[in-house]
């Protein structure tokens, strides 16, 4: 057999292994489609630190919830006063993570969330609000030149890139001097 035929052969034997291990896989995932959506879901509510309200959305079962669903927060905080009913958004930080963002006012609130059918849940829970607070502001720090003449602590990095660049050429070199013989 020539190169070009191993090369094909090893293709073509890949192309086959890979498809014959990715359909029971994609059957899985068809009978387990229609079993999420009859599940219910696992609400985790928090406070973010602030004046928002960050809720976790998984499966109760522990999965995680690849779809989005609509969420409907509502609160009651100090003195009767009233948020929501606030639909809530899915953030970027992962899947099944919503935030309401700055909705509620200093004190002690009793957030619900709830969430539709299909997927019907219902969680509450207790969230201190805090105001908003701004980092400290870092203390300037000092800069001294070193006065030795030494040339600095990244001086020394050279030499050890130089020799790996030599060395990577040198097993090129290698590489194609020996894959160029041919044997008749």
């Amino acid at each position: 057999m020539t190169g070009i035929r191993k090369v094909f052969a090893a293709v073509l034997v890949g192309l086959a292994v890979t498809v014959s291990a990715a359909a029971p896989a994609a059957a899985r995932t068809a009978q387990a489609a229609p079993a999420a959506q009859a599940d219910k879901l696992k609400l985790a509510v928090a406070g973010d630190g602030a004046q928002g309200v960050t809720i976790q959305a998984s499966y109760a079962d522990g999965r995680r919830l690849e779809q989005v669903v609509r969420l409907v927060l509502t609160a009651t905080g100090p003195d009767g006063q009233k948020v929501g009913p606030v639909q809530l958004e899915p953030q970027p930080e992962g899947h099944g993570f919503y935030s309401s963002g700055p909705v509620l006012s200093t004190g002690t609130w009793k957030v619900t969330v709830n969430s539709p059918a299909p997927l019907q849940s219902k969680a509450t829970a207790t969230v201190q609000a805090r105001a908003a607070q701004s980092p400290p502001v870092p203390e300037p720090v000092a800069v001294n030149k070193a006065t030795d003449g030494a040339g600095g602590a990244g001086a020394g990095w050279w030499p050890f890139a130089a020799a790996g660049l030599v060395l990577v050429a040198a097993a090129m070199g290698v590489a194609m001097l020996f894959g160029r013989r041919r044997t008749d």
